[in-house]
């Protein structure tokens, strides 16, 4: 992997990151008296649903791709 490629992954990395400890903060704020497993549980749900971005971040309609058939 070329130096550019591997800085933009360390970015995206740290992007993500930055992100979750956003939503963390978010949660503890919007539920203040959740404990620290139940903010853990409600983030972990927030990762996996993606409300808003079900189907990715781009627009148009979800395509599923088949490879190798």
């Amino acid at each position: 992997m070329d130096d550019q490629r591997a800085e933009r992954l360390r970015a995206a990395l740290a992007l993500h990151e930055d992100g979750v400890a956003m939503m963390r903060q978010n949660l503890r704020r919007r539920c203040p008296d959740a404990s620290a497993e139940e903010i853990d549980r409600r983030l972990a749900a927030w990762l996996r649903e993606r409300p808003g971005a079900e189907h990715g971040d781009g627009s148009g309609t979800p395509v599923t791709l088949r490879i190798n058939e």
